[in-house]
């Protein structure tokens, strides 16, 4: 096996309780990120690794792979780091499970670059910012990326800050476009089976706690990251607003194999 998918589905998140089994165009949140991480083209296997009987026993209803694992991860990396370890593979993707609207497409950007470049040990992706209010909110993770698209930073911040363009304090800023450089952290990473067992044992990092992203202890500890830019626009489900909004766009838009959902 030489790509492995691990979806971590957690039950008992705070703002939306039973997430992956909640309903959405008639089927569980969860089979939606399953099936279509498996029309990947590079994937070799999908796994959910979860918490709860519940989505195990949901997951193998529609047919799928399912592993029990630790309720006390306090991270989606660890608990994928746990199904990991008993399984030969190597190049290892992290699907969220409250992704429903992924596009296959964008999970094989994510493994292209570890499998053209063994030095290589851990991908994400981004898109370019469409709004300064996106650039605003602290809910959308930007990212800023040196000149061969490896990440220098993420932040919950607007960055990179203009200083020609917006002269003023960033919460004043007026509703100008964004210039180029300013791009938005879509949340799915690749990365190589060592490297994703070494990180899941390092010990939470300065800038991770400050700014609540797992992602920094990999820069932290020296990791470089590379970052694939493209048109990966999608839609996470964090809250019961998130899903209506996922279930309208579905019912609106036919969402095939090779596309996402435009947002």
């Amino acid at each position: 096996m030489r790509c492995l998918v691990v979806i971590p589905a957690r039950y008992g998140s705070s703002r939306f309780p039973g997430k992956p089994l909640a309903r959405l165009a008639g089927r569980p949140m969860i089979q939606h990120v399953y099936e279509r991480a498996q029309q990947a083209r590079l994937v070799d296997r999908v796994l959910v690794a979860t918490d709860d009987r519940r989505i195990v026993a949901a997951v193998e209803a529609f047919g799928g792979q399912a592993i029990l694992t630790s309720p006390a991860h306090p991270s989606g990396t660890d608990r994928i780091a746990e199904v990991v370890a008993q399984l030969p593979c190597e190049v290892v993707v992290n699907v969220q499970g409250d992704e429903p609207c992924i596009a296959p497409p964008a999970i094989d950007a994510l493994i292209k670059p570890l499998l053209a470049d063994p030095a290589l040990a851990m991908t994400t992706l981004a898109h370019p910012l469409r709004s300064p209010e996106e650039l605003l909110t602290p809910h959308v993770v930007k990212v800023v990326v040196d000149l061969a698209s490896n990440a220098l930073y993420f932040s919950r911040a607007p960055i990179p800050y203009h200083r020609e363009a917006w002269p003023q304090a960033p919460h004043l800023l007026p509703a100008v476009a964004v210039p180029p450089g300013c791009y938005r952290h879509v949340g799915l990473y690749a990365y190589r089976r060592d490297c994703l067992l070494r990180l899941a044992q390092l010990p939470q990092t300065p800038l991770e706690r400050v700014e609540a992203l797992e992602q920094l202890r990999a820069l932290e500890h020296g990791y470089r990251i590379r970052v694939v830019i493209g048109e990966f626009a999608s839609i996470g489900v964090d809250t019961p607003e998130d899903l209506a909004r996922a279930e309208r766009l579905l019912a609106s838009q036919t969402v095939s194999a090779g596309e996402g959902l435009s947002l």
